[in-house]
């Protein structure tokens, strides 16, 4: 049986190893961190073809019993001025809200469930390809296997192995805050995400099932450190974020200060990386195609690429094949998500005139009835069987 070592255990690499053994590999994932998440403050939403990939191997029921759903947003401007309100998605699932360690933990536990070995501690530090691959990790130790997918995220070691002149991840000059509040000053209104186009910056909020407030905005500024990331107050955050909400019409201050938990992580994507795979290696999720948060559909199309590639290498007769498959239907799907989301990064928070403008925009788009301007995202479809 063919072997596949998956460098990752987040969530590319434990979707993908079920993947694999749903197409008759036998598959092993290699997590460098002890617990297997790294920025365990943050969290996401799953779309509609996030849901599709996991139905695709019968995955999908775990994580939206862990996840709560939030598929409809509510626009409002930095005024106080009510723009309208959308659908998020439209799909049979609708999009849920999870925080990245749930989502993490619930995925490796499917795996252990049937019976995928996951191995924390590992992180790699070299390949040897000499007979077949085999990965080398920082602990001295290595194992041999038929080929190798790299699922270690925005900063992928695989990624540099394969392609030494790999792109570095590109910062986007925001580092994102996610913030809980327990008694937030606001009515709590589940199922809803209310978007603030503020002055400064663009601030999201929603209703956990326990009535708590989850929210979150990007703040301008340099890079940090891992240091700087894990050491920050959750008091500094509070006046860091309030300094750029303050003078907007809005909850969002208020909210921020009513916190208990902020964390942060800085905002990274990789606009192309031009080698995907060489010889018996290869590269999925954020190591391959980075994009912003913004969109919101990193973890869905992750999830994607791990059922798409483990479909390719079920069906063509060789690895070679396989992984030219592959990226033949991937590259141009997720490289157009990546310039989406920059482009939505890039226009959340215009100066006055544009802002003006782009409030408007808003305000008769959604007048004039809810259009899915994203059916190209959510309504991406993997016949499993076919």
């Amino acid at each position: 049986m063919t072997r596949a070592l998956i460098i990752g255990g987040g969530i590319a690499g434990p979707v993908a190893a079920m993947a694999l053994q749903k197409a008759g590999l036998d598959p092993v994932v290699y997590e460098a961190y002890p617990d297997g998440v790294d920025d365990a403050g943050a969290f996401m939403t799953i779309m509609d073809n996030g849901f599709d990939a996991l139905q695709a191997i019968d995955a999908a029921g775990p994580v939206l019993a862990a996840a709560f759903p939030a598929d409809r947003a509510v626009f409002w401007s930095g005024s106080g001025k009510r723009l309208g309100e959308a659908p998020i998605g439209g799909g049979a699932a609708g999009a849920h809200t999870i925080k990245r360690a749930e989502l993490c933990r619930v995925l490796r536990e499917e795996a252990g469930r049937r019976r995928i070995r996951i191995e924390h501690g590992k992180r790699l530090g070299d390949v040897d390809l000499e007979h077949g691959v085999a990965a080398v990790f920082d602990d001295g130790t290595r194992q041999e296997g038929d080929l190798l997918i790299g699922a270690d995220g925005v900063h992928s070691a695989t990624r540099v192995l394969i392609d030494p002149a790999a792109p570095e991840p590109r910062y986007v000059g925001t580092v994102v805050l996610c913030g809980y509040a327990r008694h937030a000053p606001v009515e709590p209104v589940p199922g809803v995400y209310r978007m603030i186009y503020g002055r400064r910056v663009f601030f999201a909020y929603t209703t956990a099932p326990d009535g708590g407030t989850w929210w979150f905005v990007n703040v301008p500024g340099t890079a940090l450190s891992k240091a700087e990331l894990s050491t920050t107050s959750t008091a500094e955050w509070q006046r860091k974020a309030t300094l750029l909400l303050q003078g907007d019409r809005s909850p969002a201050a208020a909210i921020v200060e009513a916190s208990e938990d902020i964390r942060a992580s800085n905002g990274y994507d990789i606009a192309s990386t031009p080698k995907w795979h060489d010889g018996r290696m290869i590269v999925i999720g954020d190591a391959a195609h980075a994009a912003a948060p913004n969109a919101g559909h990193g973890a869905s199309m992750a999830m994607e690429d791990a059922v798409v590639l483990a479909k390719c290498l079920r069906d063509l007769p060789d690895t070679a094949a396989a992984f030219q498959a592959y990226e033949a239907q991937r590259r141009e799907r997720v490289e157009r998500l990546v310039a989406t989301s920059a482009r939505m990064g890039g226009t959340a928070t215009p100066g006055p005139v544009q802002r003006i403008i782009r409030d408007l925009a808003i305000s008769r788009r959604l007048r004039n009835g809810p259009r899915n301007t994203a059916a190209w995202l959510i309504g991406h479809h993997i016949d499993w069987d076919g």
